[in-house]
């Protein structure tokens, strides 16, 4: 029996438990979108689907509510799949060990998909609740929002008639998500000219694991370690004792999630000392990480020697690589608390000869940035990098007169004696693409408490899916009424 056989409300969590089963890394979405399809098919919904993978599900109004205006509840059918490197299961085979914990739902060693697999659920439920009076519904499932909102802005705007969205990717029910940051991602490629090592040196391979991770926006105000940051810091000061070249760098798996691992091969003349001091370097970041990541650790072992760049190169890349920022730019002057800017190293690449450092960078205000990006850029330059930049999506201006959002700080009130909060959020929402697909729309994000999402650990919280879908099917009947 699953383990969330015997949760409430029983329609969201049997949904999110099929979803649980099912593979759907981002760009890889196929399984998860059949399954929705078919569901629509075995309801009697009409349903369709655009080139770039997204699909609509359309549910008739409820008996007398026909003359209602069209609701779309959207959500993203991916999720980012990280795993423990020693766990059983992969999220990207669809294998998740989904454990009830007290008031959380949590998955064993990987990312529980939460994000956004219970935006979809709560859409099917709805869809289906005898319980839930609606008008007519457009069901928007998009794909790899995970990799820039891609579904989002790809989307063919003649699969949604609706101009009043609920988009599901929310993460606190005491708050109403009414904008998010825009960002850019810069991309800083350094040619390392490798070369064949002289006879006699050594090779070592350098890990750094155990980062606890996150989300590259909703965790960047946390401070936590940045695994290649770690690394970097690791092989710039030992490079100062112990002269190496750099053969490879990686780390990473996602531009939106904090590396949680990196690795390097370096060669050198002498091994002797080297350990030490990159033992004495570790240790430092270890202290200045002491409460975040107390999970952190450096390995160093031997490895086959192979073909690395020339000293005054592995110094380049490696300045490059400490300047380059990762954590938070500056604090919100207008929502104390809150992020304004930040930018986030989020993957190292070493292929075909060249080193390539990812970033994505994300503001609430446009200027600011550009000012970051624009950094970027200068600091690449300064290395002998090349830098490509790619605008990803602009930022959600809140609409703060718009009647939808009215309707949903009453029916919160009504429901839960209490005012909602109203939050500008630090990272990426689709309403912030398909406000420009769908001219005219009115938007609000709402959803329950997930915590971590991105990294194994990701947990759901069961009390707050409850207020979450109270709340969505009181303010279907509302704007129903």
């Amino acid at each position: 029996m699953s383990a969330l056989a015997e949760l409430s409300p029983d329609l969201v969590w049997a949904h999110f438990d099929e979803l649980t089963r099912i593979a759907r890394p981002p760009g890889e979405e196929e399984a998860a979108r059949a399954h929705v399809l078919r569901w629509a098919a075995g309801n009697g919904f009409e349903s369709a689907a655009d080139a770039a993978g997204n699909a609509v599900v359309r549910v008739p109004a409820t008996s007398g509510r026909e003359g209602a205006p069209a609701v779309v509840l959207q959500a993203h059918l991916d999720m980012v799949c990280e795993r423990d490197p020693d766990s059983l299961f992969d999220p990207r085979a669809g294998r998740l060990d989904v454990v009830v914990d007290g008031d959380w739902v949590r998955a064993s060693g990987t990312t529980l998909g939460a994000d956004n697999g219970i935006g979809v659920a709560a859409a099917l439920a709805a869809a289906e609740d005898e319980d839930v009076a609606h008008g007519p519904l457009e069901l928007l499932f998009t794909v790899s929002e995970e990799q820039g909102l891609v579904g989002a802005k790809t989307l063919d705007p003649a699969l949604v008639s609706g101009r009043l969205l609920v988009n599901l990717d929310g993460t606190s029910d005491s708050s109403i998500t009414i904008g998010c940051a825009g960002s850019a991602h810069t991309f800083a490629r350094l040619g390392l000219e490798p070369e064949a090592p002289p006879d006699g040196w050594t090779a070592l391979e350098l890990s750094v694991s155990g980062a606890r991770g996150g989300h590259s926006g909703a965790d960047i105000v946390r401070g936590r370690a940045n695994a290649i940051k770690v690394l970097g810091r690791v092989l710039a000061e030992t490079f100062e004792r112990s002269t190496s070249r750099l053969a490879l760098l990686e780390g990473g798996v996602s531009r939106n999630a904090l590396p949680r691992e990196a690795r390097a091969v370096i060669v050198l003349e002498r091994e002797e000392g080297f350990r030490d001091a990159a033992a004495a370097a570790f240790a430092t970041v270890r202290e200045q990480f002491s409460g975040s990541d107390d999970g952190l650790a450096l390995a160093v072992e031997p490895t086959a020697a192979e073909p690395a760049a020339a000293e005054e190169t592995t110094q380049r890349a490696l300045a490059l690589l400490a300047v380059l920022p990762s954590g938070v730019v500056a604090m919100s002057p207008e929502l104390p608390g809150t992020v304004e800017t930040s930018t986030s190293l989020n993957v190292a690449t070493t292929e075909g000869n060249v080193l390539t450092l990812a970033s994505m960078s994300r503001s609430a205000n446009a200027p600011a940035l550009d000012e970051t990006v624009a950094g970027i850029e200068a600091a690449a330059r300064l290395a002998g990098a090349e830098v490509e930049v790619v605008r990803s999506y602009p930022p959600w201006r809140p609409g703060l007169e718009s009647s939808l959002l009215a309707t949903v700080r009453t029916t919160f009130a009504r429901l839960f004696g209490a005012e909602p909060g109203l939050e500008v959020v630090h990272g990426g929402l689709e309403c912030a693409i398909l406000g420009d697909k769908l001219p005219g729309a009115e938007m609000i994000s709402l959803g329950p408490e997930v915590v971590g999402p991105h990294a194994p650990g990701e947990r759901l919280r069961i009390s707050s899916t409850q207020r979450f879908y109270r709340l969505l099917g009181a303010l279907l009947d509302e704007l129903s009424s």
